[in-house]
């Protein structure tokens, strides 16, 4: 695995980790947005996100954002952008299948990576969201003004998994994942979702990799997202 950093935008701290699987041949990707509610980037969500996607013969891709005192929505919508565009441009520098280009992303960043894959011009071919937030309703504690994407669905969207826990209190499932697969039910979007009864927020893959850097938040029926999410990635 080679490691490199390309710096976007130094003042606002808008960068793109690249975790180059040394293919020489090209490559499904994904790119990874991170949770931690504008305050910091959480490595649970990111570079063990990144290996274990490596694993599985993905070159993986971290995005980082605008956040701290320079956490601001519409930048970290346009981080997003940035980040494609640079894999798009270079793809073949980098090894990536363009037709097998999509974004994951955690909590906070699940709600950046469900408004990014319903962009009209999006070049992400799936999505994957877990325990997304993905209305205002967190806007306040979080101190941003984002905005409701399960408004933004269209027969467009492209495939789209997510994942989330029962007992989920900061962004419980009748507030943020139903309305989101509703959404793409009535739009006849390719999904899937998992509603796991044990876990919970902010436990990104749930096993013991994670665990050590997370407070020790492990829980083995949970962590089961990402071999069923891999899976689902095959039938597409």
């Amino acid at each position: 695995m080679n490691f490199k950093q390309v710096v976007f935008d130094k003042e606002k701290g808008i960068k793109l980790d690249i975790y180059d699987a040394d293919s020489d041949v090209a490559l499904p990707g994904i790119v990874i947005l991170p949770g931690g509610s504008y305050k910091t980037f959480k490595e649970r969500d990111a570079a063990r996100v990144a290996l274990t996607f490596l694993t599985k013969s993905y070159q993986a891709f971290v995005v980082e954002y605008p956040v701290n005192e320079k956490k601001n929505y519409q930048e970290a919508k346009q981080s997003i952008e940035m980040a494609f565009n640079y894999i798009t441009k270079n793809a073949k520098d980098l090894n990536v299948d363009t037709d097998k280009l999509g974004v994951i992303g955690f909590s906070a960043g699940g709600q950046l990576a469900a408004a990014y894959s319903n962009e009209k011009d999006t070049k992400a071919k799936f999505a994957i969201l877990g325990y997304p937030v993905l209305t205002q309703a967190l806007d306040e504690k979080i101190g941003i003004h984002s905005e409701d994407v399960t408004k933004q669905v269209t027969k467009n969207t492209p495939p789209t998994f997510i994942f989330g826990a029962r007992g989920d209190q900061l962004a419980p499932y009748a507030d943020h994942i139903y309305p989101y697969t509703n959404a793409l039910y009535k739009n006849g979007v390719n999904f899937e979702v998992h509603l796991f009864s044990t876990g919970g927020h902010g436990f990104s893959l749930a096993n013991k990799f994670v665990g050590i850097v997370n407070n020790d938040r492990t829980d083995t029926h949970f962590a089961k997202w990402f071999p069923l999410c891999v899976e689902w990635l095959q039938t597409l």
